[in-house]
């Protein structure tokens, strides 16, 4: 019987990865863990443990009580908040990916699931049609951290036979879960300014144009890459995904074309600089040729069903 186990389940990938995993699974054999307590209120009926992963015996444990056989790893540290503390961000990104491995080595898992980043491109990257492989010089800890991790990914599965899995995730943009931190972020938080009928400041340039994708896409490459024969999956890095790339000012028209009256002004900061290290566009034909990828979101088509569902939601928050 397939036993998961997700750590990281209260963040925005994870908590609605849960629910298409349970759909799959059954809900009583999905394992959902993060280290706030209070994720376990985003994730109502699932079993929930609070799980510091850079404790590999806590982990050892858990995989021990619910005889897990597959592990998604989305806890990390994403690029803004890690720039505020690299050496934190990378201790917890770095040692909660070495946990999860070699416990995966030692319980003979069946798979893993750790993601990965636009974010280990950097300035010497081409900056269209980003190539699978090739220059990849990333200037932020985030993406230090997750090119390393590429490179350990593929180390235990030559090495052990760890059937390890990993996509290149763009910015993921959702409705359910507020911003956690990541450069991409702008595209979530735009929504809700827009809703709330106020000015939203973007962080970034009006023209700055980055990858992105709608989260029903981002589960859907998750979890056909994961139900993939071991043979189709020939990247064991991380592969590229994309859907689409678009800029705040296209993203601001695009809200403003469903009727949404609203105004947004430009303060680049910071992560302005981490933006421009990354590319426009990536090419994914590796990930389509492989083991069929294909996205069904377009902008126009994210942002109706954005606009459409997000008010209730916001009652949450």
């Amino acid at each position: 019987m397939t036993r998961i186990l997700v750590i990281g389940a209260g963040g925005q990938l994870g908590s609605e990865l849960c629910f298409a995993l349970a759909e799959e699974y059954g809900q009583k054999n999905i394992i959902t863990s993060d280290l706030n307590p209070k994720a376990q209120n985003t994730l109502e009926g699932f079993v929930f443990e609070t799980l510091d992963a850079t404790d590999q015996v806590a982990l050892h444990a858990l995989i021990s009580k619910y005889q897990v056989t597959q592990i998604y790893h989305l806890a990390a540290i994403l690029s803004a908040k890690g720039e505020e503390n690299p050496m934190w961000a990378w201790d917890l990104n770095m040692r909660t990916l070495f946990n999860v491995l070699e416990a995966a080595r030692n319980y003979k898992l069946e798979k893993v699931y750790w993601p990965s980043s636009i974010a280990v491109f950097g300035p010497q990257t081409p900056k269209n049609d980003t190539p699978q492989f090739g220059e990849k010089d990333p200037t932020t800890v985030y993406g230090i951290s997750k090119l390393a991790g590429e490179r350990w990914c593929e180390y235990y599965f030559l090495k052990y036979g760890v059937d390890v899995r990993s996509l290149r995730y763009p910015g993921l943009i959702g409705y359910k879960s507020l911003p956690g931190g990541g450069t991409t972020d702008y595209a979530v938080d735009i929504f809700h300014k827009a809703l709330q009928g106020e000015t939203f400041t973007c962080f970034l340039k009006a023209d700055t144009a980055l990858p992105m994708m709608y989260m029903p896409d981002a589960i859907k490459a998750t979890l056909d890459l994961m139900r993939a024969p071991a043979e189709q999956v020939k990247v064991r890095g991380s592969y590229n995904v994309s859907a689409i790339s678009f800029t705040p000012e296209e993203i601001y028209q695009a809200i403003r074309k469903q009727g949404v009256n609203f105004s947004i002004d430009y303060q680049p900061d910071f992560r302005q600089g981490i933006a421009d290290s990354w590319p426009d566009a990536i090419d994914d034909s590796k990930a389509r040729a492989d083991w069929g990828w294909s996205p069904d979101y377009d902008l126009d088509m994210m942002v109706k069903d954005i606009l459409a569902h997000l008010p209730a939601y916001m009652l949450k928050f």
